[in-house]
């Protein structure tokens, strides 16, 4: 069963846009500390640096290859560069540029942040120029000297995608998130945005991965309702995870269309859970997202209203005659309904083990129950014990959780 709503289906184009331009490169700013060059390199730097300052670059090739044969020190290797990317750079050509800063990398002199920055804006002149894979292998370049460079890493991504390599791209940006969250710091929400956007587009399973940092770092009901969105429109699951879903949208305050107020009254009818779907049918008129006049809706007035809803007593009295671990499980879900989570995960625990039922399903009903009753400790537990396909909709419940404090 599919969530059904469209935002995920629209993320690409909604949650960010990739750059209109990128930086482009800029010579390295003045050293506040003379620099000297040795003294049989000082003639053939002098007369490189002449023809620059002339703007004589038909000689400046044949004058680099002067200076770069008589260098012998980090500091002549690093004038010959800088005095080459001035001409570059005057000359607008990209292959000059990008052999000048070749130079100035093998110098030796610069930090490796500040040459990578070099490489980063030879690869904004490039990507302005649509020349992506060329804007590619600068920005690897620029993350071999710096992999905390998260700029060139989402452009990187960005050139990657413009190439139509849709799962590298997404890669590209989930490492750039990952140098931002390994440096301790919070990744920025249009890095985020679009990496997911890029993952979700690239059909990639790192989309679900994302979508769940950007919950974490940027909750609210539209990031919980996308992220959601996303992981059900991956994974396609069935009834039960479906309803687990929306129980966490409507835990979380992320339900925001009527069609999903009346997907978790369906899918808890399924059940035979007729008490929750009963309160999602009203949430749903509650919050002004159901019309019950409406056709749409009738089918869930109607059979919800010569459904039977249980009682404590009830679920009591069924608890005693339960035949199966299912039965048990399903009673477990009512009382989970009705607000009362420590019958509900008495009723889980007793059904853990018996044939027929799923110990994934149970464990993340004692999470979620935990969850409810405000159990930090007991809730991360459960919720961590879940494995198998629905370890990632536990993940969900446990970002949640510790959103709570």
């Amino acid at each position: 069963m599919k969530l059904i709503t469209t935002t995920a289906l629209a993320l690409v184009a909604a949650l960010a846009a990739a750059p209109a331009s990128a930086q482009t490169p800029s010579a390295p700013a003045q050293q506040t500390v003379k620099i000297t060059p040795s003294k049989g390199a000082l003639k053939a730097i002098s007369e490189l640096n002449d023809a620059v300052n002339k703007s004589d670059f038909a000689s400046v090739p044949a004058k680099v290859t002067a200076a770069q044969a008589v260098a012998t020190t980090k500091e002549d290797r690093y004038l010959i560069g800088q005095l080459q990317l001035k001409a570059a750079l005057a000359e607008k050509s990209d292959a000059a540029t990008a052999a000048a800063i070749d130079s100035l990398a093998a110098s030796g002199y610069l930090e490796a942040s500040k040459t990578s920055q070099l490489y980063q804006g030879l690869g904004g002149s490039y990507f302005n120029n649509k020349q992506y894979p060329q804007a590619a292998a600068a920005y690897q370049k620029a993350l071999a000297l710096d992999p905390n460079n998260t700029e060139a890493g989402s452009l990187l991504g960005e050139s990657l995608f413009a190439q139509g390599q849709k799962a590298q791209a997404a890669a590209a940006f989930q490492r750039a998130v990952q140098a931002r969250v390994a440096a301790g710091q919070k990744p920025d929400e249009t890095l985020i945005k679009r990496a997911v956007a890029v993952a979700y587009d690239a059909q990639s399973p790192v989309a679900v991965d994302l979508a769940r940092q950007w919950v974490a770092a940027y909750p609210s009901a539209s990031s919980w309702s996308d992220a959601i969105a996303i992981y059900t429109n991956l994974n396609h699951p069935d009834v039960e995870g479906t309803l687990d879903l929306l129980r966490l949208m409507q835990v979380a305050g992320a339900m925001n269309r009527g069609g999903e107020y009346a997907q978790y009254a369906r899918a808890a009818a399924e059940q035979n859970n007729f008490n929750e779907a009963q309160t999602a049918f009203d949430a749903g008129v509650a919050a002004k997202m159901i019309d019950p006049s409406k056709p749409e809706y009738s089918d869930l007035v109607s059979g919800l209203k010569s459904k039977p809803k249980a009682t404590a007593a009830d679920l009591e009295a069924a608890t005693k005659t339960a035949q199966s671990g299912m039965a048990l499980l399903r009673i477990g879900d009512r009382y989970y309904s009705m607000g009362d989570y420590a019958k509900a995960v008495e009723l889980y625990k007793m059904s853990m083990g018996k044939p027929g039922v799923d110990a994934a399903v149970a464990n993340l009903h004692i999470g979620m129950a935990l969850v409810r009753a405000g159990d930090k400790a007991g809730a991360t537990t459960a919720l961590n014990a879940v494995t198998g396909p629905r370890a990632d909709i536990a993940k969900f419940w446990l970002t949640y959780l510790n959103q709570k404090g």
